[in-house]
Parts: C-alpha cells; structure tokens; sequence
C-alpha cells in the first residue's frame, strides 16, 4: 500500500562516533552507545554486527534514522553488542525488483520489507522467509492484523508496519465550501466534478511519474467488482482461467474520469509533489491512501482531509474501502546476525518505544502495545468499515500490479490502448502463474 536510492551505508561506533554516508534518499542513524564497563557485558569486549536492511520509504528517512539509533544503543546497554546498520531505502517502483535480484543471488539483506498481502505467499514458496511465530511481538499484534502475515500453514512470517483503510483522498474545506459530500456512485461524482469545475476548482490532483500511483485503481476497482459481481476473480486467474477483459469498465470508466478533470503533466509529477499540490488546494481529491499523511501535513499543518472509496460504476454496493496490511518487515533464514536482526523487530513493538515510532509515521495502531488516539483520516475510513461498506485487499500478484503501473502510465500518455493494457495484465499473471505452480 512505495527518486532511486542507492544504497544508504550508516554506521554507528562504539565510541559514539557517527559516520555514515548515502544518497539523497538515505538514511543516516548513529551508534550513540559508548563501550562502558557498567554496561552490556560489563568489561568485556564487545561483539561488532552489521545489519543490513532494505525499506522501500525514504519519505520516513528521518523517523528510520532515529529509531535505529535508539535500537543501537538499546542492542549496546543490553547485550554489549556494537551494531552498525546499512540501510538500503530504494523507492517503491523499483524496490520489488532490486529485492528479488538480491534474494536470488544469495545477497539478501538481513531485514527487508514486503507486501503482506501481495508477496508473501510467493516469498514464502521460494524459502526466503524466516519463521517468527515464537518470537515476543507475535503475542502483541491485534488479533485484526494477525493474519495479513500469517501464511496458510499459520506460520507468522513478516511484522506489518502499515495496515491500511483507503481510497482516494479529499479537501474537506473544498468540499464543504461547494456543499459537497462523498459520491456513492460514478454518476454523482461526475455531479461533483461539474460542481467543482463550475467554481473554478480542479477535482483531481494527479502524479503519474511514479507507476504505483495509478495502478492504485486496479485493486479499488477489482475489490469492488469481487465484492458485487465476480467472486471467484482472483480464483480464475490463478488457474489461468479469467481475464483483465471483464475488468475494463471497472478499471477506464473512473481512471477515464479523474484523468479528464485533473491538474497537468501527471507523467512529471510525483507522490511527494502530488502531496504538495493536495496540501496547497491545487485539486479537491487526489487517487491516493493515507499513508502519505504525514507528507501532507508537512507541507499544510492545518489541511483537513478525508478518506473515502472511490466509485467503479453506478452501483453503490461496488464503492468500498480498501482493508489491506501492506508494508511489513521480515528476516532472512541465511542472515548470519539472525539474533540482532529478531532483536530489532521485536523493537519495534516494543512497549514504550513503539508509539512513538508509529506515530511519528502516522501509521494505524497495529498491536496492543499501540494506544495513541486514531487519526481523523482513520476514524472516517472505520465509519465505512462498519457500516459493511469495505473489502480486503485482493490478492493480486505484486508483479501484475507492477505491470498495470506501467501500463496506465502508457495509456495515460496516449502511447497504449485499453486493450493493450489489459492483455499485458493477463500475459503478466500467467507468467506468474508458470513461476509459481
């Protein structure tokens, strides 16, 4: 539920030397732990790990960097171990890739992050998923959450940082300025595009040049059509039996929409640009979840915004919000420094620490550990959720939604056809299917 980084290379000194380096995207923490004899292991010589992670946000470089800090003088009081990091934080459009390149070629990092629910189940199959169902944060997760890491077997293999209630997002000054609510259907938002236009705004915000942002559409379009009229969708095309066909109204018809009625150049702009312009008011809604909220409010503390589902057609029952665990770190079976790299996820649900870091993200509660007060974003969304009006994520291989990225970027830009996409989805889940039979 995300620009290219190299990768960053931290390292944190016993002597509480800082020295690191990285590009423009990476992340900087320090080892501030001294090598004290009233600490750890008293007078005995410390033990040195370099831990390698690998986390596709560098929008929350700062909130990385001090959290590992804390962790590394944490790793230094309680068990005199000097831990230097290397944190690898690519974006979200090339991440998947370098990361099976790394897993294939026997380099894999010590921790990295998926997907919940469009990974695991092929990362488990290939073996690069370390076992945590006995580790401690296991027993704080919500009992909610649990299963977004849990694999069919009931193996706990990931820790999920984000679990997400979303559709697109809105100005809710805008909205109530224009006596506006949230449509229902694709009819009534047309209805608002034209009362919008009518008083000189803009209805959509749009920033393309990252392909995870359009293909956002896909998995609000598909979860809407499983939900209402087609069921067994996923189940047909995992046994190459479906098609991206019976999706294209459901895809077009609102990505058609929004793209005919928002601002310019989407190709040149991306999320954190996109992020600006929702901030500034240069457009009402913006296809976008809440996990760049905290990118919002940096920009406009005093934005007031609103999550709602985005309609797919005229039927009110299709227009859902999406539930999904998204971003999650998990553990390498090959890792040599397994017990630093546990340690650390376990840290990051740790009892008192645990808050802050997830708060400062602006990241839903995902454990019991977590009792800071929901964000308005997120209370908006559960009034949806309770009222039967969501759908879980559906499974769609993360190389497929890779491929819709791409595509509507194309498509976008008048370089392919509906149908041209379509059938590069079908072509992309059946090689996915040959790869994991």
């Amino acid at each position: 539920m995300k620009k290219m980084s190299q990768g960053l290379l931290v390292t944190f000194l016993a002597a509480a030397l800082l020295a690191g380096c990285g590009s423009n995207n990476g992340g900087n923490a320090g080892n501030a732990a001294g090598d004290d004899a009233s600490t750890g292991s008293g007078s005995a010589s410390a033990k040195s790990v370099t831990l390698k992670m690998f986390i596709a946000q560098p929008r929350f470089k700062e909130q990385y960097d001090n959290y590992i800090a804390e962790f590394v003088k944490k790793e230094k009081a309680d068990k005199n171990i000097d831990v230097s990091v290397q944190l690898e934080m690519p974006t979200a459009d090339n991440a998947s890739q370098i990361l099976k390149t790394r897993l294939a070629s026997n380099d894999a990092p010590d921790i990295f992050a998926i997907h919940a629910v469009n990974e695991i189940p092929s990362y488990y199959k290939a073996g690069y998923l370390e076992d945590l169902t006995s580790q401690p944060f296991v027993g704080k997760l919500l009992d909610s959450v649990k299963p977004s890491v849990t694999t069919t077997d009931g193996k706990v293999v990931a820790l999920p940082l984000e679990t997400l209630s979303w559709g697109y997002l809105y100005n809710k000054k805008i909205f109530s300025e224009q006596g506006l609510t949230p449509p229902t259907t694709l009819t009534e938002m047309k209805t608002v595009i034209g009362k919008l236009k009518a008083n000189n705004v803009t209805p959509f915000v749009l920033s393309y040049k990252e392909s995870w942002i359009p293909q956002l559409v896909l998995p609000l379009a598909v979860g809407g059509m499983m939900k209402t009229e087609d069921p067994e969708f996923v189940n047909k095309m995992n046994k190459d039996e479906g098609s991206f066909s019976e999706m294209k109204s459901a895809i077009f018809d609102v990505f058609d929409l929004i793209n005919e009625n928002g601002t310019a150049k989407a190709t040149e702009v991306g999320g954190d640009d996109g992020a600006a312009a929702f901030a500034a008011g240069k457009g009402a809604m913006w296809l976008m979840g809440p996990w760049y909220a905290e990118t919002i409010l940096k920009s406009n503390p005093d934005l007031d915004f609103g999550v709602a589902p985005l309609p797919i057609n005229d039927n009110p029952e299709a227009t859902l919000i999406n539930l999904s665990a998204s971003t999650s770190l998990a553990v390498s079976p090959t890792s040599k420094n397994k017990e630093v790299a546990l340690d650390f996820l376990n840290y990051v649900l740790d009892d008192q620490a645990s808050n802050g870091l997830f708060q400062a993200m602006k990241f839903n509660p995902v454990s019991t550990v977590h009792t800071y007060e929901s964000y308005p974003w997120i209370t908006e969304a559960t009034t949806y959720v309770k009222a039967g009006k969501s759908v879980q994520d559906p499974a769609i291989p993360q190389s497929v939604k890779d491929e819709v990225g791409k595509g509507l970027q194309a498509y976008y830009a008048g370089q392919m056809s509906q149908d041209d996409v379509l059938k590069a989805l079908d072509k992309a889940w059946k090689s996915y299917n040959k790869v994991n039979k």
